[in-house]
Formats: structure tokens, sequence, C-alpha cells
């Protein structure tokens, strides 16, 4: 199924009744980018902001760990965005954190809910219509259908590295899966879960643009990933392992889970087998 779509999509509906815009831009400390003031400086026209770091559960001490469900339809409603409505989200670069949204409104109860190709970058180069500021939200209700089968715990990865039930996709870059170079985030081991194939996220899309289905297809092929069996994807701190869950639903690959805690979680303790090298 097509979950992603293009300028000219969204460009056409606009300002129409039911349809909401979210820029889910978000960037790791190392990038020094303020995500809100630049949402502030210019946006897509109407469109609203998530903060990934705000809605989260805060009392995990793990980063933007999922929140409550009613936490988040709460938020939803204070953006002014249904869950009966078309949902477009986006990010800066394209494919950072805008599918750990688009995973995430889904996995709550939204279902008409897409990610805008090439994203704000994408949009800007192309000269389109900007706004600023930020626009008052529309009244709106956000019913709750949460999937919570979708997400992966820390017990329920423990048993999958143990039984290997389920395949491992990791989402971090090539050096920091083999342990080639260390992990941004202060106190974690370097490596990978024991099974695991690394499927590093920025090989989904490029120039900004995801990959079409048959090149979609041919990384999971090469990272040896059965597009038969189960599928549990993870990364640093659960926001880009979202981006292989949208390629693998673009696949029609719906038996996955996504590992909410991912390295933030495995690679902090101490008791978790940890592999180093490639798979």
């Amino acid at each position: 199924m097509n979950f992603v779509v293009s300028p000219e999509w969204v460009e056409e509906r606009l300002g129409k009744p039911g349809f909401s815009v979210i820029d889910a831009s978000w960037y790791l400390p190392a990038h020094n980018r303020d995500p809100k003031a630049e949402y502030l400086a210019g946006h897509l026209p109407g469109a609203v902001f998530f903060d990934h770091d705000a809605v989260a559960d805060t009392s995990s001490g793990l980063p933007h760990t999922l929140p409550a469900p009613e936490m988040f339809a709460a938020e939803m409603e204070a953006l002014g965005v249904g869950s009966d409505h078309t949902i477009v989200v986006y990010d800066g670069p394209g494919y950072l954190a805008a599918p750990r949204l688009w995973w995430m409104l889904r996995m709550m109860g939204a279902s008409d809910v897409y990610v805008l190709d090439g994203g704000l970058d994408g949009w800007r180069g192309e000269g389109r219509a900007q706004e600023t500021g930020a626009p008052a939200p529309q009244p709106a209700k956000f019913v709750l259908d949460s999937k919570p089968h979708r997400v992966t715990s820390f017990e329920d990865m423990r048993d999958i590295v143990a039984s290997g039930r389920s395949q491992i996709a990791d989402a971090r870059s090539a050096a920091r899966f083999e342990a080639a170079e260390p992990e941004p985030r202060a106190g974690m081991r370097a490596g990978h879960m024991p099974g695991a194939k690394s499927l590093p996220s920025s090989s989904f899309a490029e120039n900004g643009r995801f990959k079409s289905p048959e090149e979609l297809r041919a990384l999971f092929d090469e990272a040896g990933i059965d597009l038969g069996k189960p599928v549990v994807t993870t990364c640093g701190s659960g926001v880009t392992a979202a981006i292989i869950t949208l390629a693998l639903e673009t696949l029609d690959h719906t038996d996955n889970t996504l590992y909410d805690g991912s390295w933030s979680e495995w690679g902090s303790r101490d008791d978790t087998p940890v592999a180093t090298g490639k798979a």
C-alpha cells in the first residue's frame, strides 16, 4: 500500500475540511537544530507542530517513549487533528522523524495517514507556499483504537533475541551496528542484538524521496530479511525504526512490531547480550 504522497497531492488538499498536516520534525542533539523554532519560521500552510520529546512517557527514563493513549489523543485534539481526518505528516529532510508519528497515529486509531515525500526541504526547494507562526487549531475528536500488540516491550525483545521467533531489523548506521563507532548517547555499549540484521534508515530514501517498492524489496533481500516472516524494527531510540516499518507496510508486510526502547534501552543495560561486527 502507498503511504507516501507527493507535494502536488498535498497542495491540492490544503485547507479542505478534515485534512490535517503535521510538522513532526525532530533532530539528534548533534544536529544542533531547534525543530520548533524552525517550524515557527516557516512551515506548510495550516500545519501544526508535534513535539516528540514532550508528547511521551517521560517517566520511562528513555527518550521519547510512546505516550499513554489518552495523552496522545488529548494532544491530537489540542492540535485540531481528528482520528477520522486525512493526515499528512512531514519532517525537514523527508524521512527522519515523520514515519515515527505516522506509525504512532496509526497505532492509536487513525487510519488515513501519509508521509510527505521530500519533506519540508523538498517543499521549499520547489518554491511552494509556506506560513509562519502557529495556526489556531480547529475543534477535533480523536477516538482511540490503540493497538498495543504492535509495540515490542523489553521482555518481548529479550524473548525474541533468545528464541529467534521474529527477525530483527536495525535502522542504525552500519558503523554503529558493527560497533565500529561509539553510540552518540553516553553510557551505552556499542554493537547490536544477536541475530539482528542491519538496515540503515538512510538507505530507504534518495535525495529525500522514498524508494520504489522494487528497490525497497531489494533492500530487505540484501539484508537477509524474509518478508514472509515476522519482523521487529529497532534503532537508537525508537524513531528511525519506523522508517523500516513504513517500508514494510508499503510492501504489504503487516506482521511487524516496533521495539520502542530500542538501543537506548538494550544497550544501556548490563544484563543484555550484545554482538559486534557484521550480521
